[in-house]
């Protein structure tokens, strides 16, 4: 056997704290000749906290290593479910860093950075187009950070029609992702849940029955997280306009649909779309992200500020609607993601962005067909951008949770699907290849899926202390949750 190698072997039981030696440097700092700065008193000062002491070869190789251990979608297939972790084309860094963009300061005067503007008004409007809303600001920093600017939005449209008392309640359907109802709750309206029927779209006698003057908007995920298309959405919204409410749209799904369908088509009076999922961003580790908001000419007046708008001598400019809720951020909005989903958009144009679409369903389907019999599938039917199974044989028969299967996945060399999500569906596994998985990735990913099941079947105990070869193990969550250590502490 051969000895461990210091640094390498022993990664994870180790931080850069635990490494190096005293007076070991990466950098070599010039000496100050100015004045000292006295330090603080005695009492607001740590002894307790010291920093690592590396040579620049040992910090090098320490960082080189821990970013080995990471996975995302340059590593391999990422099939979480509902994130739509797509491959980011690395041309869209390239341009979101050009010194005009990434030098512009968001208090510069517009005549000083028209580039910059007008590629947010050039964004504007073809997200407009593709959603058939005109009506947009790119403000939103997050798919719930949208949603906040669209329900608010609602809220003044009601103040203004005289029905804001009155139509204090929001219909959620129990297959939107759990912001919509989190979001209307936020904003001060209660939820009444619209449960879903055996063929995976809302129950329309229930929306039928609920919908009164109470009712001030409708929130519906499109596609929902099942996968699948809310069948009849136009006879829905024509219900929903006659009863007098607004119908809201979470477009954090749109990879499934853009350059085919158009929310506004359907009668959806406000949508917001995820930037950093159908156009591209990375967003692993929570962030960064985009949450534009589009509407209807009935809406427009109240869309948050900034929206971007061309004076009549083609001067581009930072304007606030008539009755703007106000401002969601500081300035207006992520630019480096408001950037490249700019690119992304403008390199494929409107025939590449229906092939993205098409492709990513193709793949989803591909995905179905090839797990099904093996996994339960609760809503057999052909799916858009992704398919949620269910790993309820497993458990019931062999006593193998979605939870063991998820982490047996990662020996065998895949990030794990998204597990208990939609709640609706009893150990959910949800999977969304996406357009960027070829063939053989997807065939891949699922016959590791097929050989889990069979581990299950056959030895169910291999799963339930899986992973094996991960760096860290399955850990103790309960005590992490309860006593968790937040910061390094010297061992020794």
């Amino acid at each position: 056997m051969s000895a461990p190698r210091p640094g390498v072997d022993d990664f994870g039981a180790r931080l850069s704290f635990d490494r190096g030696a005293p007076g070991r440097r990466a950098v070599d700092v010039p000496s100050w000749n100015g004045d000292e700065t006295p330090l603080p008193d005695s009492h607001l000062l740590r002894d307790s906290v010291r920093l690592p002491e590396l040579s620049q070869s040992e910090l090098v190789r320490y960082y080189t290593e821990l970013s080995a251990r990471n996975y995302g979608i340059d590593s391999g297939t990422y099939p979480l479910g509902s994130c739509t972790m797509k491959y980011n084309p690395k041309v869209n860094d390239l341009v979101a860093l050009m010194p005009g963009f990434s030098r512009a300061h968001p208090q510069a005067p517009p005549e000083e950075v028209q580039g910059t503007l007008r590629t947010m008004l050039e964004l504007r409007r073809g997200l407009g187009e593709l959603t058939g809303l005109p009506h947009v600001s790119l403000a939103p920093a997050a798919g719930a950070h949208g949603e906040l600017a669209g329900v608010l939005m609602v809220t003044h449209a009601l103040e203004d029609r005289g029905d804001i008392d009155t139509r204090r309640r929001i219909l959620v359907p129990d297959s939107a992702h759990g912001t919509n109802p989190a979001t209307a709750a936020m904003a001060g309206y209660k939820v009444t849940q619209i449960p879903t029927a055996a063929n995976g779209s809302m129950d329309r006698a229930t929306i039928e029955r609920e919908l009164d003057e109470t009712v001030a908007a409708v929130m519906v995920t499109a596609p929902n997280t099942l996968g699948l298309w809310e069948q009849g959405i136009e006879e829905v919204a024509e219900l929903i306009h006659d009863a007098g409410a607004y119908l809201y749209g979470d477009g954090a799904n749109f990879n499934a649909i853009m350059g085919r369908v158009r929310y506004g088509d359907l009668g959806f009076d406000v949508v917001h779309l995820n930037l950093h999922k159908s156009f591209s961003t990375p967003h692993g580790g929570g962030g960064p992200g985009a949450g534009p908001v589009c509407c209807s000419e009935e809406l427009a007046r109240y869309l948050p500020t900034p929206v971007v708008e061309e004076d009549d001598d083609g001067l581009v400019r930072l304007a606030a609607p008539e009755r703007s809720i106000g401002l969601m951020q500081q300035f207006h909005g992520n630019a480096g993601v408001l950037i490249r989903a700019y690119a992304y958009m403008r390199a494929l144009g409107l025939g590449g962005l229906r092939a993205v679409s098409g492709q990513a369903v193709l793949n989803a389907n591909y995905m179905r067909a090839l797990l099904h019999g093996h996994f339960d599938l609760p809503y057999d039917r052909p799916v858009l951008h992704e398919v949620v199974f269910s790993g309820s044989r497993q458990r019931r028969e062999h006593g193998v949770p979605t939870y063991d299967i998820a982490k047996r996945l990662i020996d065998h060399g895949f990030h794990p699907p998204t597990v208990y999500f939609p709640l609706i569906v009893e150990e959910a596994l949800m999977i969304e290849p996406t357009e960027s998985e070829p063939p053989e990735a997807i065939e891949a990913l699922a016959e590791a899926m097929i050989a889990v099941a069979e581990e299950a079947e056959r030895d169910p105990d291999t799963l339930h202390h899986a992973p094996w070869t991960a760096p860290i193990g399955r850990l103790d969550e309960a005590t992490a949750a309860r006593r968790p250590v937040l910061r390094w502490q010297d061992g020794s």
